[in-house]
This record gives structure tokens, C-alpha cells and sequence, in this order.
């Protein structure tokens, strides 16, 4: 079994992890954000950020929406956390956004772990 998206997802976390590198933790996570969003475009990864995500239900589009961090290459959603540890509450949010756009992978990155850089996949079966 090979994965999804393998070559992209390398490119991504490669971003991730020289932001990380640079900036090390321990600031907010909009400032996290306009790094990569530059490492991004230094490198050459589309990306749309701060996606508006549409929610229907039974056919009808609602007012509200969710707002994911970054799109990359038109079907990864990226998820930035700057918090001491990832939770299931933010799991659930980047399942939730999988769950309604389709998109095939989600990656939940956390920049506020003192020790090292966490990250995880997720493929929506």
C-alpha cells in the first residue's frame, strides 16, 4: 500500500519544518501562518490560504462556514496548531473539514510542541 500524495506531503512538511526551524515555537499561530504561506511561494507549492469551506446540507448551502488554514495542491487540507499538545478537539476539526469538502488527506501541523515539530496525516476513506 503506497500513499496518497506522498511527493506533495514531503514538499509540505519540508516548508513546515524549515518554518519550524527558523522560528521555533512559542508564538502564535498567525504568525506561523504568514511564514509558511512565504515557504510556500519560495518553493513553488500551490496553495490557497485561508479557504472558505462550503457546507451543505441536504443539498442547501449554509451561511456558515469553516475557514481551513491552507489548501494545497487543490486537495490537501493543512491545519496549523500552535498549542503545548494537539488534542481530539483539534483531530475533530480537521476530520470534520475532510468530512465536507471530500478532499483525500488532511494534515494537522503543530508548530507550539517545545521539542520538535509534530505533525500527522489523515486520509478520508
Amino acid at each position: 500500500m503506497s500513499l496518497i500524495y506522498k511527493n506533495e506531503v514531503y514538499d509540505i512538511m519540508g516548508a513546515c519544518f524549515d518554518v519550524y526551524k527558523e522560528l521555533s515555537c512559542g508564538l502564535s499561530e498567525p504568525i506561523y501562518q504568514e511564514a509558511l504561506e512565504i515557504e510556500f511561494k519560495l518553493r513553488g507549492i500551490p496553495f490557497e490560504r485561508e479557504k472558505e469551506l462550503v457546507v451543505y446540507y441536504k443539498g442547501q448551502k449554509l451561511r456558515k462556514k469553516y475557514i481551513a488554514d491552507f489548501v494545497c495542491y487543490d486537495d490537501i487540507i493543512v491545519e496549523l496548531k500552535a498549542l503545548d499538545n494537539v488534542t481530539s478537539k483539534e483531530v475533530s476539526q480537521l476530520l470534520n473539514y475532510l468530512h465536507i469538502t471530500k478532499y483525500p488527506l488532511g494534515l494537522l501541523v503543530n508548530f507550539g510542541h517545545e521539542d520538535e515539530l509534530e505533525w500527522k496525516r489523515y486520509v478520508n476513506f
